[in-house]
C-alpha cells in the first residue's frame, strides 16, 4: 500500500532509531487505519511541537486517500 510506505519513509527519516519504526495496516469497514510504531524516545520527533509533524503526515494521507478513494487514518502508537 502506497500510504503505508509513505508513512514509513517519512518516519524513518525523522527518528534517531529507524530500525524501530514499524507500520501496520488495519483494514476496517469505514476505511484503513495505519498504525505507526516508533521507539519511545522518538515519539516526540514523530508528533512534533504541538502535533505539527503528525498533522502534516495526516495531511499527506488525505491526499493519498483522495487518490485511492477510501479514508485513511493515522495512529501513532
Amino acid at each position: 500500500m502506497a500510504a503505508a510506505d509513505l508513512v514509513e519513509y517519512v518516519a524513518r527519516a525523522l527518528v534517531d532509531q529507524p530500525d524501530a519504526v514499524r507500520v501496520e495496516v488495519v483494514k476496517e469497514r469505514g476505511g484503513t487505519t495505519i498504525e505507526l510504531h516508533v521507539a519511545e524516545d522518538d515519539m516526540g520527533k514523530v508528533i512534533g511541537r504541538n502535533g505539527s509533524v503528525a498533522k502534516a503526515l495526516r495531511t499527506l494521507l488525505k491526499v493519498v486517500a483522495a487518490r485511492e478513494g477510501e479514508p485513511i487514518a493515522l495512529e501513532i502508537v
